[in-house]
């Protein structure tokens, strides 16, 4: 067993100070061991903002999202199918299950193009199932 505490890779989606939508990946590295409910302990990454609800999604296929922000900060997880997000800069990303997205664009201005947000989509021909942990400030 390893004694390194692990690091997690997520896209994050955020607005600058002018209002444009960028993505970036970033690094949860903020992991202890910790006994839960009495088994071994485990290497968990406790954040700290307490959910405001989680909800579940399945976006057919060929499903698009047009431009939109995230409605409040989400932890976006991904758990079949794929699925793309696509930030005013013009970053596109592609996620599959088990890949992790923080979506934080709230306060985004429309640019010249009239893009507000990102728009996000399903990739290929099967749904996208994705579990959304919404918070009510962003971690």
């Amino acid at each position: 067993m390893t004694t390194d505490a692990p690091a997690l890779h997520y896209w994050h989606v955020w607005a600058d100070a002018d209002g444009t939508s960028h993505q970036e990946r970033r690094t949860l590295r903020s992991f202890e061991r910790q006994s839960m409910g009495g088994a071994a302990p485990q290497w968990n990454a406790v954040q700290p903002e307490a959910p405001d609800k989680a909800i579940f999604c399945v976006l057919p296929a060929g499903w698009v999202g047009e431009w939109h922000e995230n409605p409040a900060p989400q932890w976006i997880v991904p758990l079949s199918g794929r699925w793309f997000v696509e930030t005013m800069d013009g970053t596109r990303v592609e996620m599959g299950a088990g890949e992790l997205s923080l979506g934080a664009d709230q306060g985004c201005i429309v640019d010249a193009a009239g893009h507000k947000g990102h728009r996000s989509g399903t990739v290929g021909n099967a749904p996208a199932v994705l579990m959304l942990v919404q918070m009510e400030y962003a971690p």
